[in-house]
């Protein structure tokens, strides 16, 4: 007797509920905020300044070598003391590495994580090349 009252409540009950589901279309979605581009005038300046550091620090650090001073990045280390070559792959990875994560930034909509990011690599880069410089005086 109970499982019958059951299953006529659960017929009776179960297509208002599934009906109560259904979504209303409309015929426009509301328009979304404005996506702005990755390579916008503002990132371009800032990755050719980063590049420009990263150039600085990769001559800066191969005049250091020459004289006698050691690499302090473990990781770069074995790729700057091979000479230019070692060099360029350790300026184009850091390059990548930075361009990367500003780009998984911008496609996740972190916009001004992006902006904080790209500022703090040109800030930190600029640091190291003006230490390897005080260094190399």
């Amino acid at each position: 007797m109970k499982l019958g009252i059951l299953c006529v409540a659960v017929g009776l009950f179960l297509p208002c509920a599934a009906k109560a589901q259904e979504f209303v279309t409309s015929p426009r979605l509301p328009d979304s905020p404005s996506a702005h581009k990755f390579w916008t005038l503002e990132n371009r300046v800032n990755f050719s300044i980063y590049s420009g550091e990263l150039a600085a620090d990769a001559i800066t650090t191969q005049m250091g070598l020459s004289q006698g001073m050691r690499e302090t990045n473990p990781l770069a280390r074995p790729l700057v003391t091979r000479g230019a070559a070692g060099q360029a792959v350790a300026s184009g990875l850091g390059l990548g590495a930075g361009v990367g994560l500003t780009y998984l930034l911008h496609r996740t909509q972190h916009h001004k994580a992006e902006r904080i990011v790209t500022r703090l690599m040109i800030a930190g880069e600029g640091a190291v090349v003006a230490h390897n410089i005080a260094v190399l005086r």
